[in-house]
């Protein structure tokens, strides 16, 4: 069972996060702006951060570029999400540290792999 914070304003794809995680049998946070981001992943270090790019006020990239240059929190695995699924998008979040890469809207299956793969590797 894995300790997972989901950073992602959009309700309706946090709840089906959720749904999934809680399924899954995974310990979940979730929130709804980047803002307070670093400061849970430090006190909580989560194995996996679910990370939108487009948040309201702190970007995804922002918050992993951050993450990247704490030496606490750059062992943490961050999954990328955004509705951009762009090349260039994808190769953006790589170049900050990325572990994984996932575009929106995604098949659950597809996310399910990307995390068994982020948390086996964990």
């Amino acid at each position: 069972m894995a300790n997972i914070l989901i950073v992602e304003d959009e309700d309706n794809i946090a709840l089906a996060l959720e749904f999934l995680l809680a399924r899954a049998g995974h310990r979940h946070q979730r929130l709804a702006s980047g803002a307070e981001a670093l400061s849970v992943i430090r006190g909580n270090r989560p194995d996996l951060v679910l990370l939108d790019v487009m948040l309201p006020d702190v970007s995804g990239y922002e918050i992993i570029e951050a993450m990247r240059a704490d030496p606490g929190l750059r062992d943490i695995r961050v999954l990328l999400m955004t509705a951009r699924g762009s090349v260039v998008e994808r190769r953006r979040g790589m170049e900050l540290g990325a572990d994984g890469f996932i575009a929106k809207p995604f098949e659950l299956a597809e996310l399910r792999d990307e995390m068994a793969r982020l948390l086996g590797a964990a």
